[in-house]
């Protein structure tokens, strides 16, 4: 094996445990490597899931790959599609879901990384 490698290839994702059925892939970040800079995970939200409101501390990127997802940002509701991505900026309320018939498949980019310490997610 050789040292000192400029690269790192991910064949096992660290899984993100959850409840509400969504699968959190985390590819590069905190859970993964330990890395607090930045973190990118495969997401898969099934129809009908939902997040509670956020007002993260970091920047977040998504890329829809399949299906549809929907994001209410400081009270103004969004839907992406295949194909389209969004940067909502940290500091903003905003709340994810899926309310519709298909899976939502995407990829979420956090900066710095995602950590449950810096979503600061609303308790209903």
């Amino acid at each position: 094996m050789q040292k000192n490698k400029k690269y790192t290839v991910q064949n096992s994702p660290f899984i993100v445990p959850t409840t509400d059925g969504k699968i959190i892939k985390e590819h590069f970040g905190n859970a993964s490597h330990g890395d607090s800079k930045l973190s990118i995970a495969h997401m898969t939200a099934p129809a009908g899931w939902s997040e509670p409101f956020q007002t993260p501390e970091f920047d977040e990127y998504t890329f829809i790959i399949k299906g549809k997802k929907q994001f209410i940002i400081d009270g103004e509701e969004l839907i992406l599609e295949a194909g389209q991505s969004i940067k909502i900026k940290k500091n903003t309320r905003v709340q994810y879901s899926n309310p519709f018939t298909e899976v939502c498949e995407y990829l979420a980019i956090c900066l710095p990384a995602f950590s449950i310490d810096l979503v600061n997610r609303e308790t209903e």
